[in-house]
């Protein structure tokens, strides 16, 4: 199974989504469905990278629930702080230790916090162990980092068990 289909659930969404696309469910459109469910995993499985699987499920929703949340409050906070008739903007570089190894949730907390208004993943080092951040407005270096490892990083560790 894992020779042609080397990742299923890729291999279902990919049909589903060319299904829904194509607005059909004609002969035609499905076997073509099933054509790019197979041969488009095949083609990027030597680059696709190894997801490492999800140990504790309800952590990972309590995760996304937090993400989103986070964001509306930032979303908040950045409009206060831009449409403000005085800007006291505290713009900060920060880089954040990570005690993170893996790629996959290294890129996970990189998006979490790009995702996040107000602060930007500007690189992520995986030989050195640092996601470089821009933070819009932070008081000082050591509550952005705090935030972001305390936040989000220790619940992604505890999502993947890592």
């Amino acid at each position: 199974m894992t020779r042609w289909l080397p990742f299923p659930r890729l291999s279902v969404v990919l049909a589903a989504l060319w299904l829904l696309l194509a607005n059909s469910l004609s002969a035609g459109q499905v076997i073509l469905a099933a054509a790019l469910a197979v041969a488009i995993p095949l083609a990027v499985r030597r680059v696709f990278p190894t997801v490492p699987p999800i140990r504790r499920p309800l952590a990972a929703l309590a995760y996304v629930a937090l993400v989103l949340g986070d964001i509306v409050v930032a979303n908040l906070r950045v409009a206060r702080l831009v449409l403000s008739p005085v800007a006291r903007l505290r713009p900060r570089l920060v880089e954040v230790p990570l005690a993170v190894r893996d790629p996959v949730v290294a890129s996970a907390l990189a998006a979490t916090v790009t995702l996040t208004p107000g602060t930007v993943s500007v690189d992520l080092d995986l030989e050195r162990g640092v996601l470089l951040v821009h933070a819009l407005d932070a008081p000082d270096d050591a509550a952005v980092r705090e935030d972001i490892k305390a936040r989000y990083e220790a619940r992604l560790r505890r999502v993947f068990e890592c």
